[in-house]
């Protein structure tokens, strides 16, 4: 049973800060990232794997939306699985969400570094994880007003690029021919790899708790916040394609950073560098608010320590889990080199978001509306299992891990 006992979130969110959130976590370092391993995928059939991704994050979003007005918990999809298929999915759930997310707020805190100051990227690494926490401790108020000063940051970064692709005399409109150079299978490698830069709207349902009149701002906030980020990420993409072709963005070791060189601005480079490392503190930002509230939940059920569900008595937010979260991030991100755990992120976030369709298909039985929530899971698995088989292989494995320390519990707790 979950624990309602001593002090609780407070809801201080609007629409406007919920979607800013949602942004912050989608407007993050993926765009600067994703899209010359999308291309190298994908090749001319790059915006084809970005319409895929979408409709997939569409229906994920709509079906995440209807849910959280039913269930304005912190938590998310954890919370919906529960409820609509019971505890073990929406425990696996919430264990692909905490582990696979932690994994990218890792990835996300050295990309700070990375940019920042790459002869020292674990240690500018560790202090954004550090720094970011702190934040977060004071509040998720706060939180909201930092993430709204960095999209603004975004924004004005990714425009700038728009801008200098498309008014330069290297733009030509004949390197958008749309293909499948690569096949079909490239095309959904793609999708599942620009998914990873789309889903962040999880950020906002896994806040139910904390926002004002959930079950209107949540449903409204969520396509908002997607609606935005797909046609900032259709118009960057087809910029830098017209500058760069396919074949030069797949080879681009930083694509946007590559373009405005190609266009003939190379004094926006640093720029788009700086824009880049503040992209990925807002996802870092956005991504430990996330963790911590579905960790939150995930304690308050047993699933994991009891202690990780309290509540602070002055700032209301999972002081205990956010701790924790931060802690655990700030070892990989000194340790270890993430990078390949993004490919392993996007497989657990897609079997999140599979649950996340499952159980919003048990909310009406009625074909024209479960469609929706039967195209987000058939793209969810699609996806997953398009990933490079190593990915798929190692997210498996931890998937399984989950499920057996589930296994191993209920035993303990029924003898």
């Amino acid at each position: 049973m979950t624990d309602t006992s001593g002090p609780r979130l407070r809801r201080t969110l609007g629409v406007g800060d919920a979607v800013v959130i949602g942004l912050g976590s989608m407007l993050g370092a993926g765009i600067f990232a994703a899209l010359a391993p999308a291309a190298h995928a994908a090749g001319s059939g790059l915006l084809l794997g970005l319409a895929v991704a979408a409709v997939v994050a569409y229906c994920n979003a709509a079906s995440s939306a209807r849910l959280a007005a039913r269930y304005p918990a912190s938590g998310g999809t954890y919370v919906y699985g529960r409820e609509r298929l019971g505890e073990f999915w929406g425990y696996l759930a919430g264990w692909a969400f905490v582990v696979g997310k932690t994994a990218s707020c890792a990835a996300m805190a050295l990309t700070v570094g990375a940019y920042v100051w790459p002869g020292q990227a674990h240690a500018v690494a560790v202090a954004a994880v550090v720094l970011l926490t702190a934040v977060n401790y004071g509040g998720v108020q706060k939180s909201a007003w930092l993430t709204r000063a960095i999209v603004g940051v975004v924004l004005a970064v990714l425009a700038s690029v728009v801008v200098a692709c498309v008014t330069s005399g290297q733009a030509d409109a004949g390197r958008l021919d749309i293909g499948v150079s690569e096949g079909a299978g490239g095309v959904l490698q793609a999708a599942g790899l620009l998914f990873f830069a789309f889903a962040g709207y999880a950020r906002i349902a896994t806040l139910g708790e904390e926002v004002r009149d959930p079950a209107r701002t949540i449903p409204r906030a969520i396509p908002l916040a997607l609606g935005i980020t797909l046609v900032v990420y259709a118009a960057v993409a087809v910029a830098v394609l017209s500058v760069l072709g396919a074949d030069g963005l797949g080879d681009a070791t930083a694509p946007l950073a590559d373009a405005v060189r190609a266009a003939g601005v190379p004094e926006l480079a640093p720029v788009v560098r700086a824009g880049a490392a503040v992209a990925a503190l807002g996802s870092l930002l956005a991504l430990i608010l996330g963790v911590s509230r579905t960790t939150l939940a995930m304690a308050r059920d047993r699933h994991l320590p009891g202690a990780l569900a309290a509540v602070h008595p002055r700032f209301r937010v999972p002081h205990r889990a956010e701790l924790v979260v931060g802690a655990v991030v700030a070892v990989l991100a000194a340790t270890v080199d993430v990078r390949s755990a993004i490919g392993f992120s996007s497989f657990g976030v897609l079997a999140y978001y599979a649950v996340a369709n499952a159980s919003a298909w048990t909310l009406d039985a009625r074909p024209v509306v479960r469609l929706v929530p039967a195209v987000g899971l058939a793209g969810c698995l699609v996806l997953a299992f398009s990933l490079p088989r190593v990915t798929v292989a190692v997210g498996a494995g931890v998937l399984a891990v989950g499920v057996a320390a589930y296994g191993v519990r209920r035993a303990a707790g029924d003898r």
